[in-house]
């Protein structure tokens, strides 16, 4: 793989690039690059959650250093639990990430607690507290977490240990979904005022949740599980937003652009001869604009997708039942 090919493969499926072209530099000079994306372990791995991990698996194949870091003391700070129970999410997010095709040889896993504990590392914390102020930290956590009347001063703390992840961990490129944009611009901002380097950014789309709302979600309930069962992925799909002609906010189409596409060749709509026969697609853009005309009905996209998803998501059920 050329250099060229490798950014191709490190920017497709994002949403935006922040400072694209020190990756570009780093990868045509040769420069070995180390990535990481952060998960607060405080439910099931879903498929919002997903889009990230196969974001860092086309890394994995670009030749990137990937680092996962189940962010435990995140999830304490953000009243997931305690900390022993969100220790166990961890591992079992990990078997997910290993199940859904990261390489275990190739990609570090990092405990938050691991590296959070670390004097110099909170010593990093309160020399970025005292160049950040109150209203930016506690803006940047109202994307990403609870947003309360009476908030504790944990929701100001976890941005700031975010962007100090990226530091301790040493990375390059920094994962994540569009609403952690604020903490990312914190760390541009606000790194280069303490002598430390931040990283460039990958962002990535938000998959909505199967009922509408904005984010798939486990305190929700909202979600599709990497690991759900075959019956419960075809009622859950049976069930899911998806009014006719309207693309924006429909987590089924999204399901199709971001999770069946990229993965298949060639999507096959299954219908009556009644109703038309079947339609073939090779690509989203004509399965949207199919839609929007109204020749395909949101009844046709559910069936398929659920039959795709099923099938996709074969070896996270099968690696589970080993």
């Amino acid at each position: 793989m050329d250099s060229d090919e490798k950014l191709e493969l490190i920017f497709s499926n994002t949403s935006e690039i922040i400072a694209g072209e020190e990756i570009e530099k780093a990868v045509k000079s040769g420069k070995p690059l180390k990535a990481y994306a952060g998960y607060e372990p405080s439910g099931r791995i879903h498929l919002g959650h997903a889009l990230s991990v196969n974001k860092l698996i086309e890394l994995q194949r670009a030749g990137v250093n990937v680092v996962v870091l189940l962010a435990d003391l995140h999830a304490h700070l953000n009243s997931k639990g305690s900390l022993a129970d969100i220790r166990k999410t961890a591992e079992y997010n990990k078997e997910c990430f290993i199940a859904l095709g990261l390489d275990p040889d190739k990609t570090k896993f990092v405990l938050g607690s691991e590296i959070q504990l670390d004097p110099d590392y909170f010593l990093n914390v309160q020399r970025l507290a005292l160049t950040t102020t109150l209203l930016r930290a506690r803006r940047s956590m109202d994307v990403v977490g609870r947003v309360e009347e009476n908030p504790s001063v944990a929701r100001v703390i976890y941005p700031l240990m975010q962007v100090m992840d990226m530091v301790a961990l040493g990375v390059d490129i920094a994962v994540g979904g569009s609403d952690q944009r604020k903490i990312h611009m914190l760390a541009r901002d606000n790194l280069p005022r303490l002598g430390l380097k931040s990283p460039a950014f990958l962002h990535l789309p938000i998959i909505h949740g199967l009922d509408g709302d904005e984010k798939m979600s486990s305190s929700k309930g909202n979600l599709l599980s990497v690991d759900d069962p075959a019956d419960v992925i075809k009622k859950k799909i049976k069930n899911a937003y998806c009014p006719m002609n309207v693309v924006e906010g429909n987590p089924v189409l999204e399901l199709y652009k971001y999770h069946v596409f990229p993965r298949t060749d060639v999507v096959v709509i299954k219908r009556p001869e009644k109703y038309g026969g079947d339609l073939s697609y090779n690509n989203y853009i004509n399965l949207e604009e199919d839609f929007l005309s109204g020749a395909v009905h949101p009844q046709d996209l559910k069936n398929t997708l659920g039959r795709e998803l099923i099938r996709l998501l074969e070896p996270v059920r099968k690696y589970f039942e080993t």
